[in-house]
């Protein structure tokens, strides 16, 4: 199928094409005849599989043949994401696709001044893509109102979830309008993603992609027994390859992600960290330096990096395997993509075998295990 056979209009379709995309992904396939048809959506895929653009097209092409253009721009569209990261990158989705069509977006979060935002919402918005902290703080400020929309996406549920945010979807919920047109994706169909979406979505079309046992099969998998002390120099060690023109290195924690980076900036690599404790302002920095191949390591914990989507990454190295076996899956599906190769290398300490042993019997298969390096832990099992 190509994006011509989805009944979408032309200045979308030169905005794909100019991206350089011929064919629509699965999730795409699916979910933007339901979602022009005005159905609510439930869609379970994991970042990487093009599901942006599976809201984006269609609702862009919606509010362009609906607008009534003698009235004042209300915000008819809001997407609620769970990190600034995200809404970042789907603010950017929409400003692509949007090119040529008379339609104003606006990005909300927090970690900057509020008054850009506020000036842009004084002059009309049609499309707000938004964290629930900050959006709720300018909704308690009289400065939004969420009775026109007629567009709701709800981006990474699940890590909405995770991150704690019920409280506060609830309470955008309550501001919405009853007649609506529902989004819901998630990485996973936890239960309580399911009771989510069973509470907010009238008689959705459900789309399922995510096989979150499977691995990407273009990502190459391997895995080093290595003492805990004995990694950063490690990692130093699979750095000196040419083939690991970027890497995306994850740790457990915010404290871990410092240090490694720290590790690095001794042994001469450059390298910067992403997580929860940093400033919007630098992470966005950090993450401009790792797309434009300034630096060459970008080390992040998992929250943070959810929807950072780098073009054509060639590792994702696990320094610390993670407690849970799903979230090694979300890690190396970021390399892998879009038919190009990619690497995933996991450091395995001593008492981290049993992670491993989960992620093995997730994925039904062992990992591959490297014996040829200068730091083997000679006491594996």
């Amino acid at each position: 199928m190509k994006f011509e056979q989805l009944s979408l209009i032309e200045p979308l379709l030169q905005a794909i094409h100019k991206k350089g995309y011929l064919i629509p992904t699965p999730i795409q396939e699916k979910a933007i005849p339901a979602i022009l048809s005005g159905k609510d959506l439930f869609g379970v895929a994991q970042t990487g599989t093009g599901k942006t653009a599976a809201f984006a097209l269609p609702i862009l092409q919606l509010l362009t043949t609906e607008r009534d253009r003698t009235q004042r721009r209300n915000v008819r569209a809001l997407i609620l994401a769970p990190t600034r990261e995200l809404a970042s990158q789907i603010s950017e989705e929409f400003y692509v696709y949007s090119k040529g069509l008379n339609i104003k977006l606006l990005t909300v979060y927090g970690g900057v001044s509020q008054r850009p935002q506020t000036q842009a919402l004084q002059k009309g918005v049609d499309v707000m893509v938004a964290t629930p902290g900050r959006l709720l703080d300018l909704i308690q400020q009289g400065y939004i109102a969420l009775n026109k929309i007629e567009f709701f996406v709800l981006d990474e549920a699940d890590r909405m979830l995770d991150m704690g945010f019920i409280n506060d979807i609830k309470k955008i919920i309550a501001k919405l309008p009853n007649r609506r047109q529902t989004m819901l994706f998630s990485a996973t169909s936890s239960p309580e993603v399911k009771n989510m979406a069973s509470s907010l979505l009238d008689n959705p079309v459900t789309v399922n992609l995510a096989p979150v046992a499977s691995p990407p099969s273009l990502v190459s998998q391997k895995v080093y027994h290595v003492s805990q002390e004995n990694k950063k120099l490690l990692l130093a060690h699979v750095l000196q390859d040419e083939l690991v023109t970027q890497a995306l290195v994850f740790t457990r924690t915010k404290r871990g992600a410092e240090k490694v980076v720290k590790d690095l900036s001794r042994q001469g690599i450059k390298a910067d960290a992403i997580h929860g404790d940093k400033s919007q302002n630098a992470r966005e920095k950090a993450l401009k330096a790792f797309k434009n191949n300034s630096i060459r390591v970008l080390v992040a914990t998992d929250v943070a990096s959810r929807g950072i989507d780098v073009d054509r990454l060639s590792h994702v190295i696990n320094f610390e395997i993670p407690e849970e076996a799903e979230t090694y899956v979300h890690r190396i599906g970021r390399t892998g993509r879009a038919e190009h190769q990619g690497a995933a290398l996991s450091f395995c300490s001593g008492n981290e075998r049993m992670y491993l042993k989960n992620i093995h019997k997730l994925i039904k298969h062992q990992i591959d295990v490297v014996h040829s390096h200068p730091f083997v832990n000679i006491h594996k099992n």
